[in-house]
């Protein structure tokens, strides 16, 4: 069993996540001028880290509060789900990618919220956790578009996802949102996880070079 959360409790956390949220965006444009490519990588890796290890626990959350077929819901295909995979030749490719499937898998987590607040009563952690998780990643793709702004400052990002505009089914029944839940947590869990590998790869390689020419260009 989870700890409940009282209304007021709840109202409280959200409406501090929305002042951070703000915060965030009234920073973003300075914070990006102002930070150096390996700062905003740790400060990427950090979030990511952090959002990856509550999605699993967003996750058995989620199947715990589904009944007794929640281990099978997951199984289940959903072809209306973004596939979490990052793909691109070259960084600046990766880096859109990584940057479009935050921004593809907002609607969705929030669809998810939508369809528990109706499954679920006000109390019940999961409708938290599955907000908290929609403006950490909304922050995150903030912060993909700082990293990408400072090593590609030629390269503007599309106003769109670069996989085009995510497309979710108008209707479903109970049965359809218990399994569209499912496979949105897995593989946004999943997406989190590549994430983390890749910024990983862009600090070892793309921020050591880009110091090593700043350095040369001094003397």
């Amino acid at each position: 069993m989870y700890p409940q959360l009282s209304i007021s409790q709840a109202a409280s956390t959200l409406l501090s996540l929305l002042l951070v949220a703000a915060i965030d965006s009234m920073n973003a444009g300075i914070a990006c001028r102002n930070q150096q490519c390996e700062s905003h990588i740790q400060r990427s890796f950090k979030l990511t880290r952090l959002i990856h290890m509550e999605s699993v626990d967003l996750l058995k959350i989620y199947k715990a509060s589904q009944g007794d077929l929640s281990e099978l819901f997951c199984q289940m295909p959903n072809n209306i789900v973004p596939d979490p995979n990052i793909s691109g030749l070259d960084l600046s490719e990766r880096m859109l990618s990584i940057y479009s499937h935050c921004k593809a898998f907002l609607p969705h987590l929030k669809r998810v919220t939508e369809q528990q607040r109706d499954l679920q009563p006000p109390s019940s952690p999961l409708l938290n956790n599955l907000t908290t998780a929609q403006y950490r990643t909304s922050g995150l793709a903030n912060q993909i578009n700082c990293i990408y702004q400072t090593l590609f400052p030629n390269l503007p990002i599309p106003l769109e996802p670069v996989d085009g505009p995510t497309s979710i089914h108008p209707s479903q029944n109970v049965f359809q949102q218990k399994v569209y839940g499912c496979v949105v947590l897995k593989n946004f869990k999943e997406l989190l996880s590549q994430i983390r590998h890749e910024l990983r790869t862009i600090k070892n390689q793309m921020c050591k070079s880009r110091t090593f020419a700043y350095t040369n260009a001094l003397f």
